[in-house]
């Protein structure tokens, strides 16, 4: 069995044993940035944990660590390290709204070279190898493809960590594309622009966990990335990405220059 074979049986695993049991169960708790956490974020990172290692032999960074143990690993583990958000989404999964996914990735010298993200309740597993494609439960994404203009594209947008007014502000008044989303998972809005769902995508600043899984996926379902400061997404500080992204190279070129141009 392949190893992205063993981390979907494993995530599959982990959501049923660890996860959905406590959905609409468990209260939550605030970090010290202000995020939510639950119990069953540490129980499924602490099952991936102990699980992970066992199908390739590197240890694993979590979300729920902290700071000073993610930094530690990150620069001892160049060569192989698993990148788990363990619940992404956990306001949604708090309130009973159905989109938050487990997600994992192995990355080796800065790069994703395997992603995992699951969700649960509507049983979507999606997944990606670096120079294999792209799936959701078996079948390539993208699931659809569709030339339109940009004034037609639906985008996700996450206007909360842009840092730029301008941009927040032309975004509210004349933003170039037909409609604007934003779920509450990062992860899943990869996934979901990897699938053809959404058309176009912007986040002012993704963690590491947020985005290590997802960007792979939509890349090797043919779309395109950039941060807003660097052509080459994966160059740089791990730490804190955004993202200007698209699933068709056409409409990605239309995107990354109206936002260049109004930041």
């Amino acid at each position: 069995m392949q190893a992205v074979e063993q981390v979907i049986s494993v995530v599959r695993e982990v959501a049923q044993t660890e996860v959905m049991p406590r959905f609409l169960r468990v209260g939550s708790h605030r970090k010290g940035d202000g995020t939510l956490f639950t119990e069953a974020d540490l129980a499924c990172q602490h099952a991936l944990g102990r699980l992970l290692p066992a199908i390739l032999p590197y240890p694993v960074l979590g979300e729920e660590m902290t700071e000073q143990e993610q930094e530690t690993l990150w620069a001892a583990h160049p060569d192989g390290l698993w990148v788990v958000d363990p619940i992404d989404g956990t306001t949604n999964f708090v309130n009973g709204l159905p989109y938050f996914a487990i997600s994992v990735a192995l990355m080796k010298n800065g790069r994703s070279e395997l992603g995992v993200i699951y969700n649960p309740v509507l049983d979507e597993m999606f997944y990606a190898c670096r120079g294999e494609g792209a799936h959701l439960n078996g079948v390539r994404l993208p699931l659809k493809k569709t030339a339109k203009p940009i004034a037609d594209a639906v985008a996700s947008i996450d206007l909360k960590y842009l840092r730029s007014a301008r941009l927040t502000a032309r975004l509210h008044s004349v933003a170039p594309c037909a409609s604007q989303r934003n779920m509450g998972s990062s992860t899943l809005d990869w996934c979901y622009l990897a699938a053809g769902r959404y058309d176009i995508y912007l986040h002012g600043g993704q963690r590491l966990w947020d985005y290590a899984a997802g960007c792979l996926i939509l890349e090797e379902a043919g779309g395109r990335v950039v941060s807003l400061d660097d052509d080459d997404y994966w160059h740089g500080e791990p730490w804190k990405r955004s993202a200007v992204a698209a699933i068709d190279p056409e409409l990605f070129e239309q995107w990354q220059r109206w936002v260049r141009a109004n930041q």
